[in-house]
């Protein structure tokens, strides 16, 4: 082989044995005279997971101190949101999972508030991939999740937008879900940049990033970290929070 041969075939070989580049895109979108700031993760590639608690125990509520954790565990954190409800103490309303440890159980049954809205479902985090699970189907299946939030309601069920919204409604927050398609392989997590109602919402999930399900996780609350748009959001201490990291070094 010739010097020139040998080193082009080098690095070829480098291209494709090097590590995946980062698979968090965020981008601003518009549809319908509404603006979101939509945020695609390959949970296949990307270290994707949720957090709650610091080692001592007591909730971490920002992304600061999500941050300030994944330091001391050499690692960066490149994207978050706040990923579900939760009580005046930050302990989530519904179902939480974390490393495969349960904090909260399921709640199935309807309740006062956006929550109990039936149908509601769970974000789980599996390895290689996430899915969006209405909450009947998730405890038929009961999936392996080693990272498991529950909220509500949902906002697509199977490519059909839930029954309670109102094309006509007057109720419009800044509201923030995601939504998985592509069998896990594709999850989307959208922050409106304006107030939107749920019908607007859902139907940007289901129109426009043509995600199957999705599930509305807070409108009080929508917090959002992505410093590739430069932002990071501040405001009420929150409680489930999720993320996606690198290590320090990437």
């Amino acid at each position: 082989m010739t010097p020139l041969r040998a080193l082009l075939a080098g690095l070829a070989l480098a291209f494709c044995t090097a590590a995946p580049a980062a698979a968090v895109d965020c981008a601003r979108e518009a549809y319908k005279g509404n603006r979101y700031t939509v945020c695609t993760v390959s949970p296949k590639i990307e270290d994707l997971r949720l957090f709650l608690n610091g080692r001592d125990g007591t909730p971490l509520g920002s992304f600061e101190n999500v941050q300030l954790q994944l330091r001391g565990l050499g690692r960066t954190l490149i994207f978050a949101m706040n990923a579900g409800m939760y009580h005046e103490d930050r302990s989530p309303v519904g179902h939480y999972l974390e490393n495969q440890t349960e904090e909260m159980r399921v709640l199935s049954g309807a309740s006062p508030g956006n929550f109990g809205l039936l149908p509601n479902g769970i974000f789980c985090i599996r390895r290689n991939r996430a899915d969006v699970i209405e909450t009947r189907a998730y405890l038929a299946t009961k999936p392996n999740c080693q990272h498991a939030t529950q909220s509500g309601p949902m906002l697509v069920i199977d490519g059909v937008m839930h029954p309670r919204f109102l094309e006509n409604s007057t109720s419009r927050y800044i509201r923030n879900g995601v939504g998985s398609a592509d069998s896990g392989a594709r999850t989307v997590f959208v922050i409106s940049d304006n107030a939107v109602t749920f019908y607007e919402f859902a139907e940007f999930f289901r129109d426009k990033l043509n995600t199957p399900n999705a599930l509305f996780l807070d409108g009080n609350v929508s917090r959002l970290y992505a410093p590739q748009l430069g932002r990071s959001d501040t405001g009420r201490r929150m409680g489930p929070i999720v993320g996606v990291s690198v290590p320090a070094t990437q």
